[in-house]
């Protein structure tokens, strides 16, 4: 069977900067920072679950990291397990199908065929498989995977999913809401702007609005540092604080809380209000991160957690480009 580990990280603790156990937040209507229903009820943060499809057959089990697509080019990602634990092979073929008359009838295909990368997350506890995407039409499409074995075979499983029209988050190429994050200067405590407990202040000290305006690239993470919960999901605000010291110089990197009232909370999720940036930037899953050229406009778009190398890539070639 390919390369595994113990799948029980999946569930493992929450996510980095001093988190202590995970936790499952139930969310109603959104509230603004005045304590004040939002103007549009923001639907229950989607759950791993929802995105996991499994193979009876050989027993491979997939959890879509990028459930937010839309037609063209873009990054796909997914978690890969197997009975005995995570499938960290370096790299596995994946090929994408079209299904004209739904599931129930043929499949045109593949459409396009590559690979994989495995992607690992710090400490070596999960990680994700990353490749880039060309959906040229919507609809319901499938992604085959297929891992080699050691005895020279391969396991293939196909992951089903709907491709819109257009992503509801900012996509490559769009510019960003300006939505008006709470920065250092507006609050009495950093504790105010984030659930994490390893809190680097250089990301809360500009908004959103600043950052494009200024003529600089930036990088944005929403994110819950305290209450990661699902299998696709990591210590991303400690990836973009470290980011930030290698590249802080020539950027700017922003962190703005999934929650308005992190030092509320206390492990507490039944109190937790929602940022209404979440409604206006269209995020529905719980951890995003956003590279943004010089020009305001995005240059890269990674759904659930994105390791050091993969944002590096995208911020070098962002730098490179002016």
């Amino acid at each position: 069977m390919a390369a595994s580990v113990a799948l029980a990280v999946l569930a493992a603790g929450a996510c980095g900067s001093g988190a202590d156990e995970p936790a499952t937040a139930s969310m109603g209507t959104l509230e603004n920072t005045s304590g004040k229903a939002a103007e549009e009820a923001r639907p229950t943060l989607s759950r791993t679950d929802d995105y996991t499809q499994h193979n009876d057959e050989n027993g491979l089990t997939t959890i879509l990291a990028t459930t937010d697509l839309g037609v063209g080019n873009g990054r796909f990602a997914f978690v890969l397990t197997e009975p005995g634990g995570l499938v960290k092979f370096p790299v596995v073929v994946v090929k994408s199908f079209f299904y004209p008359s739904g599931y129930e009838g043929e499949r045109e295909g593949p459409v396009e065929e590559g690979f994989a990368a495995f992607r690992e997350f710090p400490f070596g506890t999960r990680g994700v498989y990353a490749t880039d995407y060309n959906f040229d039409r919507s609809g319901e499409w499938g992604v085959e995977v297929s891992v080699p074995t050691s005895d020279g075979s391969f396991l293939t499983t196909e992951h089903r999913f709907v491709v819109n029209d257009a992503t509801t988050a900012p996509d490559v190429g769009d510019r960003p809401p300006d939505a008006l994050n709470r920065t250092l200067a507006d609050v009495e405590s950093i504790k105010e702007l984030t659930t994490g407990s390893l809190r680097d202040p250089e990301l809360y000290d500009l908004s959103i609005p600043d950052a494009l305006a200024s003529d600089r690239p930036f990088a944005v993470v929403f994110a819950s540092p305290a209450f990661c919960t699902t299998a696709v999901c990591g210590p991303q605000v400690d990836v973009v604080s470290e980011l930030n010291r290698a590249y802080g110089d020539r950027m700017d990197f922003i962190h703005v809380d999934l929650f308005i009232n992190p030092h509320e909370i206390q492990g507490d999720l039944d109190i937790a209000v929602h940022t209404p940036l979440l409604i206006k930037w269209g995020l529905y899953t719980d951890e995003w991160t956003f590279v943004v050229d010089a020009s305001g406009t995005v240059a890269g778009r990674f759904e659930g957690f994105s390791p050091f190398s993969e944002l590096e890539e995208t911020i070098l070639e962002t730098l490179e480009a002016g």
